[in-house]
This record gives C-alpha cells, structure tokens and sequence, in this order.
C-alpha cells in the first residue's frame, strides 16, 4: 500500500467518525432531522467506501 492512499484512508476513517458523532449531536441536542441525517448517510457511505477499498482482490 502506497503512503498516499493509507493517508487517504485515514482522513476519510477520521470524516466518518467526524460525520457520525456531528449527525447524532443534530439529531439528539439540536433537534435538525433533516442535516443529522444527511451527515450520518455520508459518514455512512465514507464507512463503505473505505471496506471497498480495504477488501482484498480475488486472484
């Protein structure tokens, strides 16, 4: 793995994590549904993102 894409895995684990704890505060402290959830599908699909890139290849 070349240093650049662990680099890039990293941000995107830590935006998801950013993504995730920002979207439960919106939707539990400030009452936003609508952002709260919308922050949660993105960290959701970073989450995916990063287990597509991470799964090892057939062959």
């Amino acid at each position: 793995m070349s240093s650049l894409f662990s680099v890039a895995l990293s941000v995107a684990v830590i935006a998801a994590f950013a993504l995730s704890i920002g979207g439960t505060y919106l939707l539990v402290k400030r009452k936003e549904r609508k952002q709260g959830l919308l922050m949660l599908l993105c960290a959701a699909v970073f989450f995916v993102n990063v287990l597509i890139w991470t799964l090892p290849t057939p062959g």
